[in-house]
């Protein structure tokens, strides 16, 4: 465990260093659990929103963008049950004075059997090399079924109690358990009580007339309240989607584990609009089209797995996790939701408006069902971000830490360096970099030896380097660095662009999904 945490802060101290991620307004000591992205990190959260866009927007005819405000009118979240039930069930210990939610100290007790799970797979995998069958051991070896068996009925046990408001039941679960606070050790604990996340503002000019608002927890409801406006002035048909991305604002106690829960973050959701009675083949499809989605930035399918939930909303149908191996375990990356018609619904109810669609192969007016899948930007920068810091020992007896971000989005595609700073070598260099910066972002560097700047952009994510030596004064060639394998390659000044090209198009990358 220490081991795990040591990782995830080299992470954290990695991503501050070169420019990912700082921790908000820090000269004032910061604002815990709100984060700002530098320079880097920036274009990272903008490569992986276009990378989410262009696959769910551009690549499919059915489905449109678009951008809705984040304040709403208070209704909204009346008709969409936060008012009353977006809480969540928190605990204190009464000697740390520490506050915990409860679930997720029961999760995290979970996550530590799932972690014995994969020890006993690890040394099983060691004993029977490539017989090994996974799937059969984790169904038949005594000690494995019996700790998933306890997973199962712990988590089991837990969603029934929240979904009953029996708080009583979820602390004499964390009781039962010998579940201890993390910082002291005490067993020590309040009742469990519950708490909503809402953050509420006012609107008006004056005190004695302004409307209480709220910052909006989840950009959802901006596409429900929109599904007229957009069905309509779209000409769509069902089975069709609305997608946007953007900031969602929730007042988390318990926020942790750096941009993982964060109070402002930004969430990618999609909300697909489908004919009720088909709702079980879109939850299939998407589960799977979802799936694919992140299996093509090539980040290792174990890495990944689905989690299908014991504790379904009292909307849905169905419901399911994209679970990611994060330092600090598997934990949720994205969710898909069969969602019935309750969002549409409800909406229909509070406002008094119809919103139904007119079916014209069947010739009936219908509220449409609801498939969403949502998906948190920071999280899945941190995934990306996390998954790609590595500690390399070299042939050399030498290391190096290199940041093996997808190259389709890293912030940086290219650096270009002189290798002296002399002899027309920066003129040359600077030629380069202003005609490639029109199609990547690419940057300069003729700070220190070439050795240590290789190491600097392979620290920094940088897929490529381009060193410009006496040779390209005579024959216009450069010598082209590939981060991940340190290989170098002479080529012509004049094929870079194709190179770096062939290694960063989106297209490319997300043609895997087709695979």
């Amino acid at each position: 465990m220490a081991n795990q945490e040591d990782i995830f802060k080299k992470v954290i101290s990695h991503a501050k260093e070169y420019g990912y991620v700082f921790q908000s307004s820090e000269i004032y000591d910061g604002l815990s659990a709100v984060y700002d992205y530098g320079h880097n990190g920036v274009e990272l959260k903008n490569n992986i929103r276009q990378y989410w866009w262009k696959a769910m927007v551009q690549l499919n005819e059915n489905i449109v963008g678009i951008d809705a405000a984040i304040f709403m009118h208070p209704t909204t979240w009346k008709a969409s049950g936060h008012v009353d039930a977006f809480n969540d069930p928190l605990i204190d210990n009464k000697d740390s004075k520490k506050r915990y939610r409860a679930d997720v100290l029961i999760e995290d007790y979970v996550g530590k059997i799932d972690a014995k799970i994969e020890k006993e797979v690890a040394k099983a995998e060691k004993r029977f090399g490539e017989n090994f069958n996974k799937q059969k051991f984790l169904e038949t070896n005594p000690r494995v079924v019996e700790y998933l068996e306890q997973g199962k009925s712990i988590l089991s046990r837990m969603a029934k109690s929240l979904e009953k408001e029996d708080l009583a039941d979820v602390k004499a679960l964390i009781e039962e358990l010998d579940i201890a606070c993390p910082m002291s050790g005490s067993k020590n604990w309040t009742d469990v009580k519950q708490f909503n996340l809402m953050f509420g503002t006012k609107l008006g000019a004056s005190a004695e007339n302004a409307m209480d608002l709220y910052l909006r927890p989840e950009t959802a409801q901006g596409i429900f309240v929109n599904f007229l406006n957009v069905q309509k002035a779209g000409r769509m048909k069902i089975p069709f989607g609305i997608a946007q991305t953007g900031k969602a604002f929730r007042n988390e106690i318990v926020a942790r584990q750096f941009i993982f829960r964060m109070r402002e973050f930004e969430q990618m959701e999609m909300q697909f609009f489908i004919q009720p009675g088909t709702q079980q083949e879109w939850y299939e499809h998407w589960k799977e089209h979802r799936m694919k989605w992140h299996l093509s930035l090539g980040m290792g399918e174990d890495n990944y797995r689905f989690h299908d939930h014991e504790k379904l909303a009292h909307y849905a149908d169905a419901a399911a996790d994209i679970e990611f191996r994060f330092p600090f375990g598997f934990k949720e990356l994205e969710g898909i939701h069969s969602r019935t018609d309750f969002d549409l619904g409800s909406h229909e109810k509070y406002s008094g408006k119809k919103l139904q669609y007119f079916d014209h192969e069947t010739n009936r007016n219908y509220v449409p069902y609801v498939l969403e899948t949502s998906i948190g930007l920071d999280r899945m920068f941190l995934a990306v971000f996390s998954n790609s810091l590595q500690e390399e020992e070299l042939e050399n007896g030498t290391s190096r830490t290199v940041l093996k971000l997808p190259a389709v989005l890293a912030p940086t595609k290219a650096a270009i360096l002189p290798l002296v700073k002399k002899d027309g070598l920066p003129k040359v260099a600077q030629q380069i970099m202003d005609e490639l910066k029109w199609d990547f972002n690419v940057t300069y560097d003729e700070k220190d030896a070439v050795g240590r700047r290789y190491r600097r952009q392979d620290a920094n994510g940088t897929p490529f380097c381009i060193t410009v030596d006496h040779q390209t004064l005579e024959d216009q060639t450069v010598t082209i660095r590939h981060r991940d394998s340190m290989d170098q390659e002479r080529v012509a000044i004049s094929a870079l662009k194709g190179i770096i090209h062939e290694a960063v198009d989106m297209r490319t990358w997300l043609q895997k999904m087709e695979a």
